[in-house]
């Protein structure tokens, strides 16, 4: 990877996630100067003409630390009360830090209905793009306030990869208590190896930060490596690194060890970043081998290649489709209800009218509505209009 492209300097647009415990300190309160060192950065990049958009953790530390609240766990509704509290304190702190360069704050509050549902996710990306224009910071935190454990993403992380290909960014920014990917938990592994860069998000590399069932997974690493495989298959690279030291940025600029993931060479359209973002699939359907080489050569999916159907989703959900082997090959936009794709699972196109008593669509999922999430797959061109998958 050339060092031109990894440069800060260079790139358009920005998003840079920031930790709480960068930003808050549970005794005192908000890290005022590093805040405004932090803030010095993003100003130096805006001068160079650079897009910067911030994804702030810290609301609910900080709420906690206004209202004196207790060590220990939070119930949800001390949680949402520490959130409230706390995102007035937390944008006025952005607000006033930034402002010492002329450059005023805009806070954007989201819950993760509002990056998975097609039309609130529009309007968003809208938003987002008008404060750039008119030169303001979107400050994006999740709306910890009114988002329940169903309805939020439960780390900034993913919230941070959804916004990065809202807004087109070329390059995601996590900033951490760790300086990037590392082969093995260093703290508990002497000997695992820092990985400088990563080509690609290969299943080896997941392991690397944990498997979907493990401890790990539920947060740290795992959600890192989740937010670069949503934020690369867009085109847009990432940088894991340390954000302890005072203006973290250009510490990263000036060559500070980072773990740096490169952006896809062939990435999926606007359309197809929406869904593979998706981060809770409505439903799961299973096909067999054929319908698996047939979505892989670019065509859409059958009922015939059908082997099960799971969950309870509607037509136009996102679903994630299993290849034979049992791992996420694709997801798409389901054509029809789950009830309906159970009747005509497993049997051809031409059968569909006699069992449902309507002629439905041909495909199960269409080829547009559908994309590739397993690595080493092509997205079909758009001139491909053959739906021949498990006819």
């Amino acid at each position: 990877m050339s060092t031109r492209i990894r440069s800060l300097s260079r790139v358009k647009r920005v998003v840079i996630k920031i930790g709480s415990a960068l930003l808050v300190d549970r005794a005192s309160g908000i890290r005022k100067t590093w805040l405004d060192a932090i803030c010095d950065d993003i100003a130096a990049l805006k001068s160079r003409g650079t897009d910067v958009l911030v994804v702030s953790s810290g609301a609910i530390a900080l709420g906690r630390s206004v209202l004196s609240m207790p060590s220990g766990a939070l119930k949800l509704e001390e949680s949402q009360a520490c959130a409230a509290v706390g995102q007035i304190a937390l944008a006025r702190h952005w607000a006033e830090s930034l402002s010492r360069h002329q450059i005023v704050a805009g806070q954007i509050l989201l819950t993760l209905g509002d990056t998975e549902e097609r039309r609130r996710y529009l309007n968003a990306r809208a938003t987002l793009q008008q404060l750039l224009k008119i030169g303001a910071i979107p400050i994006i935190n999740e709306n910890d306030t009114v988002a329940t454990t169903e309805i939020r993403y439960g780390d900034n992380d993913r919230l941070a990869a959804r916004v990065a290909t809202m807004a087109g960014a070329d390059l995601l920014v996590l900033l951490s208590d760790i300086d990037g990917l590392y082969t093995a938990p260093p703290h508990l592994d002497p000997q695992a190896r820092f990985l400088d860069t990563i080509e690609e998000i290969t299943p080896e590399i997941e392991a690397m930060a944990g498997g979907a069932a493990s401890e790990l997974s539920r947060g740290g690493m795992r959600t890192k490596i989740d937010a670069g495989k949503i934020a690369t298959s867009a085109g847009c690279a990432m940088i894991i690194a340390s954000g302890k030291p005072l203006n973290p940025l250009a510490a990263i600029e000036n060559g500070a060890r980072h773990s740096w993931f490169a952006a896809s060479r062939s990435p999926v359209t606007a359309r197809k970043t929406w869904i593979a973002g998706q981060l809770q699939p409505a439903g799961v359907i299973n096909v067999d081998a054929g319908a698996e080489g047939a979505l892989k050569s670019g065509k859409s999916l059958l009922p015939a290649g059908v082997r099960a159907v799971s969950g309870n989703f509607h037509r136009g959900d996102t679903v994630s489709i299993i290849g034979a082997e049992g791992r996420e090959i694709a997801r798409g936009l389901v054509g029809y209800d789950a009830e309906e794709a159970r009747r005509i699972c497993g049997r051809k196109s031409n059968e569909i009218e006699k069992i449902l008593g309507y002629a439905g669509r041909a495909a199960m999922i269409h080829r547009d509505d559908l994309v590739m999430t397993e690595l080493g797959q092509r997205e079909p061109a758009v001139a491909d209009r053959k739906d021949a998958a498990h006819a």
